[in-house]
């Protein structure tokens, strides 16, 4: 028998922006460089290889969110124990979506998502550094 999918992935990031903060691309640039805010690149590391990342930026990837997020958690990054903002990115804005929800829901706070991830702060001149893609193996 088929599986019969209940949920869809696009109800899951439409319920999880009404309940986070959204950030546009302009107001994320905005608070680079400050200390008191981490930007976390949700994008795995091929993409970042690929497409460059958001200088300073801290990354995760999206599988390993709550176990770094959790203190009891042998996974745990200090960097999500800092008393400062956490504004979630992905490529387009629906990873982070989910990800700013799951870490609010954690009780991490405060945290927020950029409306179109990376490719929008890249677009409203955010800086960033190129990629470093790896040699074609022969």
């Amino acid at each position: 028998m088929a599986q019969k999918i209940v949920k869809s992935v696009k109800s899951m990031v439409e319920a999880a922006k009404r309940e986070i903060k959204e950030l546009t691309a302009g107001e994320a640039v905005n608070l680079f460089g400050r200390d008191d805010v981490v930007l976390v690149d949700l994008r795995d590391p091929r993409e970042r290889e690929r497409d460059g990342k958001v200088p300073g930026s801290f990354n995760v990837t999206r599988g390993m969110l709550e176990f770094w997020i959790d203190p009891e958690s042998p996974y745990y990054k200090e960097k999500f124990g800092e008393d400062k903002k956490f504004v979630f990115f992905c490529a387009g804005g629906l990873r982070s979506a989910l990800a700013a929800k799951t870490a609010q829901d954690m009780g991490l706070k405060p945290v927020a998502h950029i409306l179109g991830g990376f490719k929008a702060w890249k677009d409203a001149g955010g800086p960033t550094d190129p990629g470093e893609a790896k040699p074609a193996k022969k």
